[in-house]
């Protein structure tokens, strides 16, 4: 039974994976087509053979900066995933913690990261990567908390009055209900923070600082003329991105997966 659904499920993985590649070799192959027929000036948008030459050549320093760049929205998206489950927890428990909360995590979330970067650095100084992680942290803090307080004022009315007879207080109806039930909506926030943490903190890197991370090189490469280097760091950028993304897509699958009934 089982070997005869693994090939149709074979063929559906297959059919979902071929389409998206074979759209971006063609179109990896138009652009390049594209700028050398038409000639299309560097600083504008150079070929993708001369970006690869600048990835092999750089490839070094390209995995160095990824690893600063990374680390920094590491640490950024734990601390603002914790902070934001936890912030929630409080929210749903207490209705003038929840009056306060809602406006200042609307208010983080209006605040544009141009404008954090450069008050964080003045703050803590540009010779630490603290305000790059912090800047993570507000931005990672917003698509948690909104997830995490949709999913605890999921509770079924069964459940409220089943552990109200059993005079269950606010940390245990948290604990064996609220929380439970909010785990899917919780593991939604941290895909979507995911990536964003990467791109906080490259955004965060263009307002001084060390010049270690990816966004610093980007900046640096373009200042220079060096725009296949430049875009060369966009490359890594995107493939950080899409590692962060796979990885909050892989632990929420993992966490809200259902187990498979076997068959006799």
């Amino acid at each position: 039974m089982t070997t005869a659904v693994e090939g149709p499920r074979r063929r559906l993985r297959a059919g979902r994976v071929w389409p998206p590649v074979v759209f971006g070799v063609v179109a990896l192959l138009l652009w390049e087509l594209l700028v050398t027929v038409s000639g299309i000036p560097a600083f504008l948008l150079p070929a993708p053979s001369a970006i690869a030459t600048q990835v092999v050549a750089s490839f070094p320093t390209i995995l160095s900066t990824a690893a600063v760049t990374g680390g920094n929205a590491l640490v950024g998206l734990v601390v603002g995933f914790v902070l934001g489950v936890g912030l929630a927890l409080l929210a749903a428990r207490s209705r003038i913690i929840s009056e306060l909360a809602n406006p200042l995590v609307s208010a983080a979330a209006a605040v544009p990261i141009v404008a954090l970067a450069p008050v964080f650095t003045t703050m803590f100084g540009s010779t630490t990567e603290l305000p790059r992680r912090l800047v993570v942290a507000v931005v990672v803090v917003v698509p948690v908390f909104v997830s995490t307080a949709r999913g605890l004022a999921q509770v079924t009315p069964v459940h409220h009055d089943l552990m109200t007879a059993l005079a269950a207080t606010p940390t245990q109806f948290s604990r064996f209900v609220r929380l439970p039930g909010a785990v899917p909506y919780i593991m939604t926030g941290l895909r979507l923070a995911a990536p964003a943490s990467v791109i906080a903190a490259i955004v965060a890197e263009y307002f001084g600082g060390l010049q270690n991370g990816l966004g610093s090189r980007i900046t640096s490469a373009a200042a220079n003329t060096a725009y296949a280097r430049a875009w060369a760091f966009v490359v890594a950028s995107i493939v950080l991105g899409l590692a962060f993304y796979l990885a909050g897509l892989l632990a929420e699958r993992l966490v809200t997966r259902t187990p498979t009934r076997r068959e006799p």
